[in-house]
């Protein structure tokens, strides 16, 4: 949809707005010094809205999707000055002067902010992130729209539609979600027309042992589902119905073992087997749901994880769902598309979106821990509202990058 420039109501303080203090406390100033050195994106003259005010602006973007980019910048350059910080030395600039500065700045060290930074959280004590010791992770993938810019619709491509095509470009992603705190890692962007099932098989990297895989049965493949369970992780995957799966061994919880094969020809040859463990069970009493479910699981001892929790188990998928539509609801605004008008500056805004979701579900879990609460039971936009009103503390991201005195 269009976009009109927006600001923040009249006669309100700046600092009962704007505030990235939580956002410092997950994106720590020094590493991303240390990130910026690395990627070679060091500013030289201070004047230039340096770099590491560049990183912050672009992820308070995403917490101000709905505002213009200068009332963005504006205030977060007054919430900076509201507690004396020199910010007179930064040249306030419009639009254009903005974009050049994210566009010097570039989606690197965004990128490598969030695959740094951004990884599971939950604790030994945090409610619904753990069944018998093992870390709950999904898998899962989404799309989201980009401004209309040619240079955009070549890079991203855009999907059709029963009168032609969309009306926006669409980026796609997969991403793991931490079940128990909803905080996205691992994600990976790519063209519209990337399959969920290439991008996954990055994204699986960050699987670990310790953790317990759940995806959907779209994401199944021998080669995807090998790669997974190599990384020492757990998985409960669904399968489609029409999957071969024979019986080899019934056990006593009702399900059974079976293998698994690369190709046909290996079936028939039954050679190169992977021995799995399929449940299969149905939802009585529900009217859409489908005839019979079918899971397939690396953990082949019925004691150690019986069918029935593992069926129960499964349905914890849909925490990603939930997690998707914070990013791209909650968070980014229904019906309001990715703001950059180029492709890099689309995958910067991309990662500055993660990255504030990040920060957003790492405050929530530590007030759910306090609270002794699953961070279920805590509104996402409740907790995205404490935090634009939040007064700026100390010791964020002045712009001369050293520490503010309290």
């Amino acid at each position: 949809m269009a976009r009109t420039l927006a600001g923040l109501p009249a006669g309100t303080r700046v600092t009962d707005y704007i505030s990235l203090g939580a956002v410092a406390g997950r994106v720590p100033m020094e590493r991303v010094h240390e990130v910026l050195k690395q990627e070679g994106r060091q500013s030289q003259r201070q004047r230039q809205l340096p770099a590491h005010v560049m990183v912050y602006y672009v992820i308070a973007l995403a917490l101000y999707m709905e505002v213009s980019y200068g009332e963005v910048l504006r205030c977060l350059l007054e919430g900076l000055e509201w507690i004396g910080l020199p910010v007179q030395r930064i040249r306030r600039t419009g639009a254009s002067g903005i974009s050049q500065a994210r566009s010097r700045l570039g989606a690197a060290p965004l990128k490598r902010l969030y695959d740094e930074l951004v990884e599971p959280i939950a604790v030994e004590q945090t409610r619904g992130a753990w069944y018998r010791g093992w870390r709950l992770i999904s898998l899962d993938g989404s799309t989201l729209d980009v401004a209309d810019e040619k240079v955009n619709e070549e890079a991203f491509g855009r999907p059709g539609s029963a009168r032609g095509a969309s009306g926006y470009p669409q980026l796609r992603f997969a991403a793991l979600v931490e079940c128990g705190t909803h905080v996205l890692f691992g994600a990976l962007e790519g063209p519209y027309g990337t399959s969920e099932i290439e991008l996954a098989r990055s994204v699986l990297q960050r699987l670990r042992p310790g953790m317990l895989c759940l995806a959907d049965r779209n994401f199944y493949s021998f080669a995807l589902w090998s790669q997974a369970a190599a990384t020492g992780g757990e998985l409960v995957w669904r399968m489609k119905a029409n999957a071969v799966l024979p019986c080899v061994e019934r056990l006593e919880d009702g399900s059974y073992l079976s293998k698994i094969y690369p190709s046909q020809k290996d079936r028939r040859h039954d050679r190169h087997a992977v021995l799995v463990r399929v449940i299969e069970y149905r939802l009585e009493g529900l009217p859409d749901a489908e005839p019979l479910y079918r899971l397939l699981t690396t953990i082949l001892l019925p004691n150690v994880a019986p069918a029935r929790e593992l069926a129960a188990l499964y349905h914890e998928r849909w925490e990603i769902e939930t997690s998707l539509d914070e990013l791209k609801t909650h968070l980014r605004g229904r019906r309001i598309v990715l703001r950059s008008k180029t492709p890099e500056l689309v995958r910067q805004e991309f990662y500055g979106l993660l990255l504030a979701h990040y920060a957003v579900r790492g405050l929530m879990h530590e007030a759910a821990l306090q609270a002794e609460l699953d961070p279920d039971e805590l509104s996402f936009v409740h907790a995205v509202r404490v935090i634009k009103r939040k007064i700026l503390t100390a010791g964020s991201f002045p712009p001369s990058g050293e520490p503010v005195p309290p």
